[in-house]
């Protein structure tokens, strides 16, 4: 797996946004994650955003943090929140999620951020069971879903 950093309007990240949207949909009944989200947010060094690409050069797996202080909707100083994790269908299983959440994670310590946090919802087990095993615990409730009954929050100091 190759991991290169690329802008959140890339081509190839807006093809794996699209492909995790429909997941969304699939799995909650709605219209995808409403998450404001703007390519400045991923710009080093407030932000990162990443693809891995296969041995024949294709997008397999995408994620991003982007720098959060202390605002009205639940972050503190010094997050890094987790945003569009995906992992397409035929590359599951290989490890793939959990490479790019190390990757991440270094990559947010190094900027100066002290806590890595994200929301997912309930009908995502297995993001659950990916972050639960790589030392994150449910937090206080953040962002746009924290209202929101199947929300769930979890943060790992970096």
């Amino acid at each position: 797996m190759n991991i290169r950093t690329v802008p959140f309007d890339h081509p190839d990240a807006v093809k794996l946004n699209d492909e995790v949207q429909a997941e969304y949909q699939v799995r909650y009944g709605d219209g995808g994650d409403a998450t404001p989200l703007a390519p400045p947010d991923f710009e080093p060094p407030n932000g990162v955003y990443l693809i891995a690409y296969d041995e024949d050069d294709n997008p397999v797996a995408t994620g991003g943090w982007r720098a959060q202080d202390a605002n009205g909707e639940g972050n503190e100083d010094g997050d890094a929140e987790l945003k569009r994790m995906f992992v397409v269908k035929r590359a599951r299983g290989l490890g793939l999620a959990r490479r790019m959440l190390a990757a991440l994670e270094e990559d947010a310590r190094a900027a100066g951020r002290v806590r890595m946090v994200l929301e997912t919802g309930t009908k995502q087990p297995e993001a659950i069971a990916l972050y639960t095993s790589s030392g994150y615990e449910p937090c206080v409730k953040f962002g746009y879903y924290r209202l929101f009954d199947d929300s769930r929050c979890f943060a790992k100091a970096l």
